[in-house]
């Protein structure tokens, strides 16, 4: 198991549907891209105080719990949290105020904390797998394969990364940036502790890498973590920069989902135009639909596996059913839901689930994931070898 400091959601936010298919915060977005039948709003913050869609009666008894509660000098949000898990919503969440502006921060794919990635070892270690450049780590001095033995004095062997990385951002303590944390450190047979300063830093949630050989062209890795604001973009320009004869690899593994309008504007890089997934809000069901003019000849595999969710199923299955790519690795994750976030008191935001959607061929994402054409158990760098020799078939099927 691996995590970074962006992606540890507070321990409300891990309850509901953090990072995974966000409609309701994006609703503005996809109305200006002509995909949501919506009024035009301003922000995705505004979308959170007007949203309409959700179903009324689950709606309103979440709001009278709170407000209720409110009434009574008792905590809003937990009234809310408990009438949301009543309701039996596995997808439901309830946010502070403060939890939801950190969530909206990581989709618009920047985070405060120290620009960290780890994981945990079988014998429970925690090792430091990234440092990001620029970052207060990279500062410190802090390397790739140290281990991180406490943060601010509590020991982290043996804990959930999603808890280290917790302790890494402050979130216990809503902590902002210019805080500090320290870090005790080992390094070989070297033990040292670091205080280091939490920053605002950005993300890296698209890479793009080449590989030379097996495919005549070679073939570009495009590796999507998150589809936070301009990852679509960053991905069209990458098919555009790639050679004419280069094929490619959508590594889409781990991937949590985040914004839709990111992840449709993803499938107008491989599409030219047409229907990316059908929705339901309310009853009524609504299109989404890729852009004209994307590459639609050189050869595209998927690689997709067991953490791959909601936004990155919706793409993936977009692309399986157009026919468009060839779809390696593991059955996905299976969260095909729709939320949709309503106000309450105190700043608090309750996310209900007001939807599903479907692939374009029909099919139902939520509970079943998407099953790909190639199944590979291989992982790491071996999936993607997987995937460079299916591509090689392609190339002399072409």
């Amino acid at each position: 198991m691996s995590g970074r400091d962006l992606f540890c959601q507070p321990r409300r936010i891990r309850r509901g549907a953090a990072l995974t298919l966000v409609f309701a915060s994006v609703l503005v977005a996809g109305a200006a891209a002509g995909s949501f039948d919506e009024p035009d709003r301003s922000d995705r913050k505004s979308a959170a105080g007007t949203a309409r869609s959700a179903p009324v009666a689950r709606t309103e008894e979440v709001a009278k719990a709170a407000a209720e509660a409110k009434a009574d000098g008792k905590s809003p949000m937990e009234a809310a949290e408990r009438a949301v898990s009543r309701s039996g919503d596995r997808w439901g969440a309830v946010y502070s105020q403060g939890e939801y502006e950190e969530f909206e921060e990581a989709l618009d794919g920047q985070y405060t904390g120290v620009g960290l990635w780890a994981r945990r070892e079988r014998d429970g270690r925690i090792e430091v797998t990234k440092v990001q450049s620029g970052s207060p780590a990279a500062a410190a001095g802090v390397h790739k394969g140290d281990r991180l033995r406490t943060v601010d004095g509590e020991n982290v062997d043996g804990q959930p990364v999603t808890e280290v990385v917790s302790l890494l951002r402050g979130d216990a303590q809503d902590a902002a940036a210019g805080t500090a944390v320290t870090l005790g450190l080992e390094r070989g047979t070297h033990a040292w502790s670091e205080t280091v300063r939490r920053a605002r830093l950005s993300t890296d949630s698209v890479t793009v890498r080449k590989l030379a050989g097996g495919v005549t062209g070679g073939v570009t890795v495009i590796k999507i973590a998150a589809f936070t604001k301009g990852v679509g973009d960053i991905v069209r320009a990458a098919v555009r920069q790639a050679p004419a004869d280069s094929a490619f690899i959508l590594d889409l593994r781990g991937n949590s989902g985040g914004l839709v309008t990111e992840a449709v504007t993803t499938a107008s890089a491989f599409l030219d135009g047409g229907l990316v997934a059908t929705y339901d809000v309310d009853g009524q069901q609504r299109a989404l639909h890729a852009a004209t003019g994307g590459d639609t000849t050189r050869p595209l595999v998927a690689l997709v596996d067991g953490g791959t969710m909601s936004a990155a199923e919706m793409l993936t299955g977009a692309l399986q059913d157009r026919g468009r790519a060839v779809v390696v690795g593991s059955r996905t994750f299976g969260k095909g839901s729709v939320q949709m976030p309503s106000k309450l008191p105190d700043g608090v935001v309750a996310e209900l689930t007001v939807g599903h959607y479907r692939t374009p061929s029909g099919h139902t994402v939520d509970g079943r994931g998407i099953t790909p054409d190639l199944d590979v158990t291989a992982q790491g760098q071996a999936a993607v070898e997987r995937a460079e020799t299916v591509l090689s078939g392609l190339g002399d099927a072409s």
